[in-house]
């Protein structure tokens, strides 16, 4: 008889559950949130690992201070684009910029306007990088016969390259709470999805509850993955 009390007790908890309007409309709508996640992850992806090359490249013109234009250029770029809002920058961009270059979709400028913005972060990230490691490293290189170029790919980032890991986790996880800006321009991505299931459910307490635990659970993946390569290049 003992043994059969915390199975009507979980049973009872269930049925009281599914009494409820707002779990109904969890359960009804799971599929759209979890397609809203993955929406949200393939802009956050795509953003950080265009946003990588375009802050290396950044990152490096800046660094090249002896050439007037191209640093000039790089610190417009990155100056601007940390120093305006994310949701600026995707009206911006959705509505004023890339229509002139064609007729683009909501999902194509969110992940330009997130790829920019990432860039200029990233770009941050790894000048920093490169002057944390000792400038007798590129005179070392310099001496064994290399160039600048050679120098910079063979030796100097190879080491910045476990400095600026931790960094790019954080850039990551802070990018993926940022693509909530760009249910502004209609990109069916978890917000967005939120937004529409609490306009015909009214049940705001369990859809945005819902919604903040699944960012919750995937910036907590992320936060857990950058611990755990935090630890293999601490072991490294």
């Amino acid at each position: 008889m003992e043994q059969l009390i915390p199975g009507v007790f979980a049973s009872n908890i269930l049925q009281n559950l599914t009494d409820i309007h707002g779990f109904q409309v969890l359960t009804g709508n799971f599929t759209s949130f979890l397609w809203g996640a993955l929406v949200t992850l393939e802009i956050t992806v795509l953003a950080v690992a265009f946003g990588m090359v375009l802050g290396l490249i950044m990152g490096l013109l800046k660094l090249a201070q002896h050439i007037k234009i191209t640093y000039a250029l790089a610190t417009i770029y990155i100056d601007f684009f940390r120093g305006t809002p994310l949701f600026v920058q995707i009206l911006l961009l959705h509505f004023g910029i890339l229509p002139w270059f064609g007729d683009f979709t909501a999902f194509t400028s969110a992940v330009v306007a997130c790829t920019l913005n990432s860039g200029a972060y990233i770009a941050e990230i790894v000048r920093a990088g490169i002057k944390a490691i000792d400038p007798g490293q590129m005179e070392a290189g310099r001496s064994l016969g290399m160039n600048y170029r050679q120098t910079m790919w063979h030796i100097i980032l190879p080491q910045a390259y476990k400095v600026v890991i931790p960094p790019l986790i954080n850039e990551f996880i802070a990018m993926l709470k940022d693509t909530s800006l760009v249910s502004i321009i209609g990109v069916s991505e978890l917000t967005l999805r939120g937004k529409l299931v609490y306009a015909s459910s009214w049940e705001p307490a369990w859809v945005w509850g819902a919604v903040a635990v699944i960012y919750f659970v995937m910036t907590k993946l992320l936060a857990i993955f950058g611990d755990y390569m935090e630890r293999r290049l601490a072991t490294g």
